[in-house]
């Protein structure tokens, strides 16, 4: 249909209509404003089947002053609801003319004012569905527009209704859906066309219309689930393309079919479900999701149980939902003990489950039965024996085994174990152990057999929590324990121990002090205890062993370095002759009384004065080793002999402990003085004491000190620490002569060493060997005529020191060698040679050399001519060499060299 505009002077009411999801809107305009609905009078289409909560169309509430809330009433709530922005929706499943039998009245309420406004809807049926033949081509034609310029008011709006097309239909494509027309094709050409997703727009050409005729086409089947409904806009130009009509919204529906089957989020569902549950008990809910419309038969799903496995206790220990998919049980007797789980499958089918027209499908739920604490722990016997040896601790007697059929490893199968009777001092537990549930009775504070020889425990079993309530523990899970205690040796104790007795120092020897025995707990073995020492720090005491008599071997004294605090402590041993032999030990302790047996003596022993009267005080006191009253006060006095004591010093009393001595004279000689003094302690039978006091005098300085050296030997070295001092420094200075002496001695050693030349070296196996090549051609200057006149050598006595070479013949005696025999033979060199051989064998200091001298050096400064004249001809090459053939395979390989040829 056509948008139909007119003109007024006066305000704007518009009128929307909206049928699902198409609007159609009229306009018009009048002279005065007035509040209140667009229209008097609705038109308006419902769909053959209009389902619960589905939109249907919209009225518009015009306002021309200030807004105001406005509230909604529908005269057919049941059938028809209004919100708050005026849409419409079913309220309830609507099929064929149900809807539109009875006008439906639309009242809008101020809620600050009281007036009221009202509109009629006329509702029409939708007759023909998507899916019903069509009879003929649908046509929507384009609003009429005025063609006198004048304004015209429109009575009611066209209700456009939207076009539905059923999904994956078959064709044949492409399908007519509608024709599109205008009222002024009649004059005019004009060309139609559609824009919008599924034409121009992606996804494109999916509807076509031809732009002719103006009919719209389907292309292709369609699938709801991926897009649920199309908005196009149809367009109506000349053949210049100029706009004739307004353009015009088309809805096209996409009408759900039944092509998805109900699809489970999960395969397996898993639940719990504690033993014991009441009926109604929740267990679990499945769900599962259907791509069809959810607002139609073909979305809606209903679940129910095909089977449960095991059918135990029943077959029907569940039931389920059928909309909401929540399992539940229906059934009691849920035991975990004899069925821990079930299994059951769920099918989902939508159509509302219609087994005939709804698709299905299934899934797997699991339901594990958890254990609740409904059996208790029972031991599995009632009676259990034990053994244990007397004074031990931490051993385990016996085990107290039990059994549970609640879940191993869980609270309620945990034991716990409790002694209810037969141990009032508490010395046994039974704790648990966590792998086997077995209760460990063991023992935790020692037993006495000589008190008790038999325990009976009355021993309870429970579990680390409480029994479900209506469930009482059986006899079972009480048992007695009988623990039998065996006799063994054990060790004597002192009584007390350890014990204190009081003596006066200065006993005298062989006197009985106590007689210190020990007690046997083994009061059923007939046995007997001897006694020994086991310590006596100063071996003061003797201990008899039979009968524990102690007497003292020496005089006790208090002020001995093995009294500490006036205690004595002396240790003794006592053993049984049981099998084994046990023993223990005992301490005693002598305080010792102090008597006076001490002398006092003067401290400090040692001081210095100046030699000027002032200051000259010099502070004393007395050592006493007795303790008061045998001690201080202290009387101070010098002594008369010899006369200048009393001359030159004098001494006073400050208090009980301390006296002042100090110069007489105005002046004393430097030195040093021993001043004797008399001091006298307060014991009953008073004890005197000449001590004597070593004072310096000398000479001070501007404070009071002295400024002689020698001082410090009074002031800390004495006598021994000065010979000690001594004697350090002399063992150190003759480990030091003694270590030059031991590397002198080496280095002869060393040296002696270097003189010996390698056994390939010798000169009876090699003429020479030339290892060492000197510092080059200047080292073959050799003058031969050495070898031509021996006598002219220079003797070693005259060589200059440093020239002497470290391979020549030691002067210190070596071994003596086996004589040669001496080849003689005619020429200077043979005579040479023949005198070394003689010299060499005949010296017994000499090393293992043919020669005196070993000419196999070739440094700088040689005497001798160059080497490489042995090869010259210019060097008596012409000389007979054959003849040291003659002398031995030692002088073969000179005579070749000399009497070789020329190459």
């Amino acid at each position: 249909m056509s948008l139909h505009e007119g003109r007024r002077r006066g305000g704007l009411l518009l009128l929307l209509v909206v049928l699902a999801g198409l609007q159609i809107a009229a306009e018009c305009r009048s002279t005065l404003c007035r509040p209140g609905f667009s229209e008097d009078v609705y038109h308006a289409v419902l769909p053959h089947i209009a389902e619960k909560g589905e939109r249907l169309f919209r009225v518009r509430f015009v306002e021309c002053g200030p807004k105001q809330p406005v509230t909604f009433e529908s005269s057919r709530p049941h059938d028809l609801r209004i919100e708050a922005d005026g849409v419409i929706y079913a309220a309830r499943r609507l099929e064929g003319a149900e809807g539109s039998a009875t006008p439906l009245v639309i009242t809008a309420s101020g809620a600050t004012t009281n007036q009221l406004w009202e509109t009629t809807i006329q509702l029409t049926h939708q007759v023909q569905s998507a899916a019903d033949p069509q009879e003929g081509m649908k046509e929507i034609v384009f609003r009429r527009h005025s063609t006198d310029g004048q304004l015209e008011r429109m009575k009611r709006d066209w209700v456009i209704p939207p076009i539905n097309v059923p999904e994956n239909s078959r064709g044949p494509f492409p399908q007519e859906l509608v024709r599109i027309r205008s009222d002024n094709d009649k004059s005019r050409s004009l060309r139609y066309s559609v824009t919008g997703p599924g034409a121009d727009q992606p996804p494109t050409s999916i509807f076509i219309i031809n732009p002719i005729s103006g009919e719209l086409s389907v292309t292709k089947p369609l699938d709801r689930e991926h897009i649920a409904n199309f908005h196009l806009r149809a367009h109506a130009v000349d053949l210049n393309g100029n706009q004739v009509e307004n353009p015009i919204d088309i809805v096209i529906n996409v009408i759900d079919m039944n092509d998805n089957r109900p699809e489970f989020e999960h395969q397996t569902w898993n639940g719990t479900v504690s033993e014991g549950s009441k009926p109604g008990t929740f267990v679990m809910t499945v769900t599962s999701v259907d791509k069809d419309d959810p607002k139609t038969a073909n979305g809606m799903l209903r679940y129910k149980i095909l089977s449960q496995n095991p059918e135990s206790p029943s077959s029907n220990m569940f039931t389920i939902n059928n909309k909401t998919g929540g399992i539940i049980t229906v059934a009691a007797g849920l035991d975990r003990e004899k069925v821990p789980q079930y299994t059951l499958i769920i099918q989902a089918t939508d159509m509302e489950g219609n087994p005939m027209y709804g698709l299905s499908n299934t899934a797997t739920a699991v339901i594990r039965v958890t254990d609740i604490n409904d059996n208790p722990p029972e031991f599995t016997a009632e009676t259990f024996t034990g053994e244990v040896p007397e004074n031990r601790v931490n051993i385990i007697v016996v085990n107290l085994t039990v059994t549970d059929k609640d879940q191993p490893n869980t609270p309620a199968w945990n034991a716990v174990y409790k002694i209810t009777g037969g141990d009032s001092t508490g010395r046994f537990s039974v704790p648990t152990d966590p792998t086997t549930n077995e209760g460990l009775v063991t023992v935790v504070k020692p037993i006495d057999y000589e008190t008790s020889r038999t325990y009976v425990l009355t021993v309870v079993a429970t579990n680390e929590i409480a029994l479900t309530r209506g469930i009482h523990s059986p006899r079972q899970s009480t048992a007695t324990v009988s623990i039998r205690v065996t006799d063994v040796n054990e060790s004597p104790y002192f009584e007390p121990n350890p014990k204190t007795i009081k003596l006066e120092e200065g006993m005298s020897p062989e006197t009985t002090l106590i007689i210190f025995t020990a007690n046997d707990p083994d009061r059923f073995m007939q046995q007997s205890i001897r006694y020994s020492k086991l310590s006596d720090p100063a071996h003061w005491l003797r201990i008899d062993p039979n009968n524990g008599r102690i007497t003292t071997t020496a005089i006790l004294d208090r002020e001995s370095s093995y009294v500490k605090n006036s205690l004595y402590n002396a240790t003794f041993l006592a053993t049984d002759n049981g099998s084994p032999p046990a023993s223990g030990t005992g301490t005693l302790q002598i305080f010792l009384l102090d008597i006076n047996d001490n002398a006092p003596r003067v401290f400090p022993q040692e001081t210095e004065v100046c030699e000027k009267p002032e200051p000259n005080a010099i502070n004393i006191t007395a050592l006493d080793g007795d303790l008061n009253p045998n001690a201080g006060p202290f009387v101070f006095e010098l002594t008369h002999r010899p006369a200048d004591v009393r001359r030159n010093w004098t001494i006073t009393r400050i208090n009980g402990d301390y006296a002042q001595m100090s110069l007489k004279i105005g002046f004393l000689e430097r030195g040093i003085y021993e001043i004797p003094i008399i001091i006298t302690d307060s014991g009953n039978l008073p004890m005197s004491n000449t001590s004597y006091l070593r004072v310096k005098v000398c000479q001070c300085d501007v404070h009071g000190d002295c400024t002689d050296q020698q001082h410090i030997i009074a002031a800390g070295l004495g006598t021994g620490a000065i010979i000690a001092i001594l004697l350090c420094i002399i063992i150190l200075l003759i480990l030091v002569l003694l270590f030059v002496v031991w590397m002198k001695r080496r280095d002869k050693e060393r040296q002696a060493k270097q003189l010996l030349i390698d056994p390939e070296d010798d000169v009876r196996d090699n003429i020479l060997k030339y290892d060492e090549e000197g510092g080059g051609e200047e080292d073959q200057d050799y003058d031969l005529s050495q070898l031509q006149q021996p006598d002219t050598l220079e003797p070693d006595a005259i060589k200059p020191v440093g020239i002497r070479r470290m391979d020549e013949r030691p002067l210190h005696p070596e071994p003596q060698y086996p004589m040669r025999s001496a080849a003689p033979h005619p020429g200077d060199i043979g005579d040479f040679i023949n005198e070394g051989l003689k010299a060499a064998d005949n010296d017994p200091t000499a090393p293992p050399y043919d020669s005196l001298l070993v000419f196999d050096y070739e440094g700088s400064g040689s005497t001798a001519g160059s080497l490489s004249s042995l090869n010259s001809s210019s060097s008596g090459g012409d000389q007979d060499y054959d003849y040291l053939n003659d002398w031995g395979p030692r002088f073969r390989k000179l005579a070749d060299m000399y009497g070789g040829c020329d190459d």
